[in-house]
């Protein structure tokens, strides 16, 4: 089992989830965070006053998959993220020891 966690641009959740859909990767999670990374944000002014904004918007998705879906789950996450451009965000993929279903008591690859 792995653990698969992306970090996106929000306007290209809709795509992503599209395209996990298609590949049949139907479970998920989905939180907006805040991150920097190569981007190393924008600078605006406010009241006179230069800021710098470092911290940007990004949508986080995590999906838990078995050994099967990994490349599948990897592919619809580019298919659906990449624009080409700086900050198109991160996949990272981590083992997953254990997952239990709490409704039934299930563990491992049965519970996901």
């Amino acid at each position: 089992m792995k653990l698969i966690m992306a970090v996106i641009q929000p306007h290209k959740l809709p795509d992503v989830k599209k395209a996990l859909f298609e590949a049949q990767v139907c479970k998920m999670t989905v939180m907006n965070v805040l991150g920097c990374g190569q981007q190393k944000g924008y600078t605006e002014t406010y009241r006179g006053e230069i800021e710098e904004v470092n911290l940007l918007k990004k949508v986080m998705l995590i999906t838990a998959v078995d050994e099967d879906s990994v490349e599948r789950a990897i592919e619809a996450i580019q298919k659906g993220a990449r624009t080409g451009s700086i900050g198109d965000g991160k996949i990272f993929v981590l083992d997953l020891l254990d997952c239990v279903r709490i409704r039934t008591g299930e563990r491992g690859q049965r519970a996901l």
